[in-house]
């Protein structure tokens, strides 16, 4: 299996700019390196957004992500925490 590449958004937007300047999405993805459907993905959760508002999704996915596993484990410690008092000693 090939490695999987990580492309900054400042590549992502302006793979995603070349298209509204008129080439192909064929000849786009042979340039970047990556497949079609890879680009109409980013088009659909960049599309039309600046390298800066692209900067600000990921921190905030990033956020949610490190939020959601903070609840996550709270859940699992509140559990054993019940479990533990139902005990009886």
């Amino acid at each position: 299996m090939a490695k999987q590449k990580r492309y900054t958004p400042e590549q992502i937007t302006r793979v995603l700019k070349q298209q509204e300047g008129g080439l192909k999405v064929a000849e786009i993805c042979r340039q970047a390196g990556i497949c079609e459907q890879t680009f109409y993905r980013w088009k659909s959760k960049y599309g039309g957004m600046g390298v800066s508002e692209v900067h600000r999704l990921k921190a905030l996915e990033d956020e949610n992500r490190r939020l959601k596993q903070l609840v996550g484990e709270q859940a699992l410690d509140i559990q054993a925490l019940k479990v533990a008092l139902d005990q009886k000693y």
